[in-house]
């Protein structure tokens, strides 16, 4: 499945998520002007590398990526979900919270493989605190997705509660499975993703009861 967008419209201009894309893109476009060994010291410097845990890295670490595949990916979530969640917390409400969450991802990656010396770099830990936020503070939107089958593809609207679920729940799996290894030898940080995603949905959770558990102003024109 290929998400491409979701079918609720922004009350304000997204300032804040507009920003977090292009500071990624200007990190990422960087990275393509340095050497391969300039690009992997980058990395031990400013990614988190949890045997050498640095505070200061909790907040580099979420504007470096790997390549096109990382940086595209994370940047089209962050646009998909980042809008309208923004539009709930206003603009610095929601940068505080992406950091915060960003933070917290890698916190709980962290927690899991403390002796990595495998820098941990990326957006996704911060992008699922967004998603976690999205999937409480709007579960009846829909997302339009892609989706491949055997010949041919299609796009369908799939409703966010089980596109999200499904994400979870298959991030979750992934985490479990990868607890069997002493100590974190690189790929993805599913840890990072299920804590960053926690704690998006903990803050969401936070904002429907203090709003009395309303619905959103999308949900109450459906």
């Amino acid at each position: 499945m290929f998400p491409v967008s979701d079918v609720i419209p922004s009350k304000t201009i997204p300032y804040v998520t507009v920003s977090l894309i292009a500071l990624n893109g200007l990190a990422f476009l960087y990275q393509l002007q340095l050497e391969s060994s300039e690009v992997q010291r980058v990395w031990q410097l400013f990614g988190l590398v949890p045997a050498y845990f640095s505070w200061t890295t909790l907040l580099t670490s979420m504007f470096l990526h790997e390549g096109w595949l990382h940086v595209l990916g994370n940047m089209l979530y962050l646009w998909i979900f980042g809008d309208n969640v923004e539009d709930s917390l206003g603009h610095a409400g929601f940068l505080l919270f992406y950091l915060c969450c960003g933070a917290a991802a890698a916190l709980g990656q962290t927690a899991i493989y403390p002796a990595s010396t495998i820098p941990m770099i990326g957006a996704s830990g911060a992008i699922a605190g967004v998603m976690g936020a999205y999937f409480v503070m709007y579960p009846h939107s829909r997302i339009l997705t892609v989706v491949f089958l055997v010949f041919f593809l299609d796009m369908i609207e799939i409703p966010a509660i089980f596109f999200l679920g499904f994400w979870f729940v298959k991030e979750l799996f992934n985490g479990v499975g990868s607890l069997g290894t002493r100590s974190m030898t690189g790929g993805v940080a599913f840890w990072a993703h299920i804590a960053g995603f926690a704690a998006g949905g903990a803050v969401g959770l936070v904002w429907r009861l203090r709003h009395g558990g309303r619905r959103t102003h999308w949900e109450g024109r459906q």
